[in-house]
């Protein structure tokens, strides 16, 4: 697969990131940095109360990436993804949501550059989730429960199953059915991807700094594990001085038990 083969979905840039093999490091475009200034770089705070709970000699930190404007990390892909179309000449987009975060990320990230966001949201967290809906909305996205009469895979999973109650594949589904029939339009996914990866790697650049400035280097690197944004964005900077032979630091990641999605 060549990152042409993409570009009908994704932003060229952006499909060209995901196949990239050459470059070590890519630039944060000076757009994209400005925008991060809002809520970058966040805390890296010394867990003390939690050491004294576990009665460990350990130094306990973590990344606070909840500062952020939307309350998570996802927006350190979205911003780039955004910009990113926004100069590539789209003019809309659509994503999928589970529980919200990557839809509310994406809805703030295209209110700043001013692009139409549609967002497929999972039809039990549109329901159980009001609030993550409202917040999208608020930044000027559409937001449809997914499965949806909107799309041809929507209207087929409702007619077969009328109390389906969606999943983030079928969301997935319908949000990439809608970029392929709509002019001017791309779709953005906010994890499991390379350049999302990326994009996320702020994290653990930033981490890695003020570990220094601390005077210290972990041992371990514990993340969630979902999709793998949250966990590289963390882990993949200390990993690269493994693969180098200079360090030994573990990398531990969480995954969540198996749920309907």
């Amino acid at each position: 697969m060549k990152a042409e083969d993409l570009y009908p979905l994704f932003a060229e840039e952006l499909s060209r990131q995901e196949m990239n093999q050459t470059d070590a490091w890519i630039d944060i475009p000076e757009e994209v940095r400005e925008k991060y200034k809002i809520y970058r770089p966040t805390p890296l705070v010394r867990a003390t109360g939690l050491e004294k709970a576990l009665d460990t000699p350990a130094h306990i930190y973590f990344k606070n990436e909840s500062v952020s404007p939307v309350g998570s990390h996802k927006l350190n892909s979205a911003l780039p993804q955004a910009y990113y179309n926004k100069i590539e000449g789209t003019t809309n987009i659509t994503t999928e949501t589970g529980a919200g975060q990557w839809g509310t990320a994406l809805a703030f990230a295209t209110r700043a550059f001013d692009l139409e966001l549609a967002v497929y949201m999972v039809k039990i967290s549109y329901e159980q989730k009001p609030y993550r809906r409202s917040l999208m909305q608020t930044w000027g996205a559409q937001v449809i429960a997914s499965p949806s009469m909107s799309t041809k895979a929507g209207r087929k999973i409702i007619t077969d199953r009328p109390n389906y109650q969606g999943s983030l594949g079928t969301a997935i589904s319908e949000a990439i059915e809608l970029a392929m029939q709509t002019p001017n339009c791309k779709y953005a996914l906010g994890s499991v991807l390379n350049h999302v990866s990326l994009h996320q790697t702020i994290i653990g650049l930033e981490a890695e700094k003020q570990m220094a400035m601390a005077d210290e280097h972990p041992d371990v690197v514990i993340g969630c594990f979902g999709g793998g944004s949250n966990f590289s964005g963390l882990s993949f900077p200390f990993l690269r001085h493994n693969i180098a032979g200079k360090t030994n630091t573990r990398l531990s990641l969480q995954n969540r038990h198996p749920a309907p999605n």
